[in-house]
């Protein structure tokens, strides 16, 4: 059983407004850090809402290996408009993603093809679910220990 942790108060403050962006990307804990540097600095999108999950926006490119995970994200997205006010969704996908390699059994070189359409797929989607009409996509990939984001267009 793990032990007991002290109570922890964030050095940050707590701001209340929205700012009506959301942002739909991979789980995966290498490029958190990545990711939030480019919503907040690279994008100007502090606090924005999140929407975390093995693969990102693929659940919602029609893939049958990810069914299940489409409706939760549907039900979250239509939530998060109506009571977050939502104007803008960023989707981001990111270079040797598991969901990809591994659900989804696909490899270089047709790996980033996939994930690149899946974002000009996974737009229209929540486009048609949501009536969101700022969409914007990203491809995240590693380039000299650092990782770039590359604007695709949707």
């Amino acid at each position: 059983m793990p032990k007991p942790v002290a109570p922890y108060e964030s050095r940050v403050p707590y701001d209340a407004q929205r700012i009506h962006a959301a942002a739909i990307y991979c789980s995966d804990g290498r490029v958190g850090d990545h990711f939030d540097d480019f919503l907040q600095n690279g994008l100007g999108l502090p606090r924005y809402d999140r929407i975390a999950l093995p693969g990102g926006a693929a659940c919602l490119a029609g893939h049958p290996q990810a069914n299940l995970e489409e409706q939760g994200v549907v039900d979250e997205l239509q939530f998060l408009v109506k009571f977050h006010a939502i104007k803008r969704v960023v989707l981001i996908a990111h270079a040797r993603c598991a969901f990809y390699t591994e659900r989804l059994e696909l490899a270089d070189p047709r790996l980033e093809l996939v994930q690149r359409a899946d974002l000009v797929r996974a737009a229209a989607f929540v486009h048609r679910v949501t009536g969101v009409q700022m969409i914007e996509g990203f491809f995240a990939r590693h380039v000299d220990g650092r990782v770039r984001f590359e604007s695709v267009e949707v």
